[in-house]
């Protein structure tokens, strides 16, 4: 008995120790950022990364968004190898490892979901100056909260103290809640205005950006005092987070794989499995428009996890209700129950493809079912809902890989195309 008595008063003053020097080692940080919100906290946290070390401050952040990564004062992703589940420990450890003398910024993405959790990782281990709240969606429901706000006070516990929120939330109960909890701690919030970037800067990125985004790094910006170009020309530079945005133009058929002659397609693949609440799934849409013609089949592909049988239902009623597409195509699990409520939204059946879990597909199958045997030469493939699933992985291995891009010829068909569609 003695013995363990003694053991636990050895763990706990060392506990203790390490509690305090990871103190000293991030309280001297000049900048310390913690990165919150439902959507977009990856590219966020990259973007702020990313000018820090433009105007020249030496920067650590960590990213946790479709991988996990460090992002090394060079700007470089070191992939994090976990030998078990994630746990908010692994922040100290990052600090331990990357946060020397000599560094001026930490920008950190909060990896923690349940709210006793995110309150320990900002007032224990970040300790954040400046704090992001990206925006509050309808995500998590099981641990944040059924209500929105429910789910901005669960994000509030990262409030900084005697720091500064900073927020493009633009729903007027939510910002009332944000400036609540900020005052309680001492903090100020800055509600960032989108419009404040203007298109030219917004089309720097090689993905397609969202302005709530970046005017929530700029906002940083301003309170750092890092000039406006520098903190664009910083963003642009920054590695994105792989579950961005991003267009990809392909030609599928005529030897790109096993397709009956005249099968050819021109192909525009947007993966968007990162996003999976509603409002964002909207805004992601409406990026996608100007590649849309009258000669487009626009297929949407719902993509479940077997662990997330409530987003799926969530989102066999958006991809029909709020969404518009010609085709649905069902991947992973829970085919039968969605295909039923997809139907319950008034979706043709004859335009529903089940491809997923319950088939036993070959990817040359799925290619030819999902693109080949559309109706039009162009098909706009749209992914979302979750990223991993075997289907999910076959197509974003063969978009990636082994797709052939389009030929100059079908460029400039898209881009008349769409040139006439913008006048």
């Amino acid at each position: 008995m003695i013995a363990g008595i003694v053991v636990g008063v050895a763990l706990i003053f060392r506990w203790r120790l390490e509690s305090l020097a990871h103190r000293r080692r991030v309280d001297v940080l000049a900048w310390r950022i913690h990165v919150n919100g439902i959507r977009g906290k990856s590219t966020v946290s990259r973007m702020i990364a990313g000018m820090l070390r433009e105007h020249g401050l030496v920067t650590v952040a960590k990213s946790t968004g479709t991988f996990a990564a460090v992002i090394n004062r060079d700007g470089v992703d070191e992939p994090i190898k976990r030998k078990g589940p994630p746990t908010i420990l692994e922040q100290i450890e990052l600090c331990r490892n990357y946060v020397t003398p000599d560094v001026d910024a930490l920008v950190i993405e909060c990896m923690a979901l349940k709210p006793e959790y995110q309150k320990v990782s900002e007032q224990m281990i970040v300790r954040s100056n400046i704090g992001v709240i990206t925006n509050v969606r309808e995500d998590h429901q099981d641990v944040m909260g059924e209500t929105l706000p429910e789910i901005a006070r669960s994000l509030l516990s990262t409030c900084p103290i005697d720091g500064t929120l900073v927020t493009s939330e633009s729903n007027p109960e939510i910002i009332a809640i944000m400036h609540e909890v900020a005052e309680e701690n001492g903090s100020t919030l800055i509600v960032a205005d989108p419009e404040r970037i203007t298109d030219e800067e917004n089309n720097t990125f090689e993905f397609i950006s969202f302005k709530e985004n970046v005017t929530i790094a700029l906002s940083i910006a301003d309170i750092i005092g890092i000039p406006r170009d520098v903190a664009i020309r910083g963003m642009a530079r920054a590695e994105p987070d792989p579950g961005v945005l991003r267009m990809k133009e392909l030609r599928i058929g005529d030897g790109s794989i096993d397709a009956a002659p005249g099968a050819t397609k021109k192909v525009t693949w947007a993966n968007l499995f990162a996003v999976n609440d509603r409002e964002s799934m909207i805004a992601a849409m409406e990026k996608l428009d100007p590649f849309m013609t009258e000669d487009t089949t626009v297929v949407g592909i719902l993509n479940n996890r077997a662990d997330r049988e409530r987003r799926a239902i969530q989102f066999a009623d958006v991809g029909v209700n709020d969404l518009s597409f010609d085709r649905l195509v069902t991947f992973g699990a829970y085919e039968g129950l969605v295909t039923d409520r997809v139907k319950q939204n008034g979706f043709a059946p004859e335009h529903i493809l089940n491809l997923g879990d319950e088939h036993d597909f070959t990817q040359e199958q799925i290619i030819r079912q999902m693109i080949l045997q559309m109706p039009t030469t162009h098909v706009l493939v749209v992914g979302f809902v979750n990223i991993h699933t075997h289907q999910a992985e076959e197509m974003l291995e063969y978009f990636e890989h082994e797709a052939d891009p389009w030929h100059t010829d079908f460029e400039e068909e898209l881009s008349a195309a769409v040139a006439k569609r913008a006048t």
